[in-house]
């Protein structure tokens, strides 16, 4: 669908505001077909974040403000968000022994189970809507991040 169709506007200051409001129109989309899909394993998509970056280190634990370094939405409330995964049993936590200020998180069994299975979900729904081949998804990601290096 084309971005006019979809606010109902064609009001665009030049070609790159166009493209800033159709990121951020692309970007929530993405967002809302993730959370119907998580949604399915009961996690919400900062959930999964945490899963997949303790996944990435696994079987290595980590500590919450590495986590929260790693994040893709900086303003995630981490600390909540382990606080869930502990009552559903998907991470523990432990004392460090170095810093007795700090906890380290790792990946339960079913942690590791909920984020292979999350992936595949994911996986697929990325597959199905991305609409791209993988020459126009490595453009796209070049170009996002030369859009980010202006910073």
């Amino acid at each position: 669908m084309k971005l006019e169709e979809a606010i109902k506007s064609n009001r665009f200051t030049d070609p790159a505001h166009k493209a800033s409001v159709n990121l951020m129109y692309t970007s929530y989309w993405m967002k809302t077909h993730l959370n119907t899909v998580l949604k399915e394993n009961g996690l919400t998509i900062e959930q999964f974040n945490v899963l997949r970056i303790l996944k990435g280190k696994h079987p290595e634990q980590m500590c919450v403000k590495d986590i929260g370094s790693r994040m893709i939405e900086k303003s995630s409330n981490v600390p909540r968000i382990i606080d869930r995964l502990l009552i559903k049993k998907l991470v523990k936590r432990t004392p460090s022994r170095e810093d007795k200020r700090e906890t380290l998180i790792s990946l339960t069994d079913n942690g590791l189970k909920q984020v292979e299975s999350s992936n595949i979900l994911v996986d697929a729904m990325q597959k199905r809507i991305s609409g791209l081949d993988d020459s126009e998804a490595t453009l796209l990601s070049e170009l996002l991040e030369k859009m980010r290096n202006t910073d």
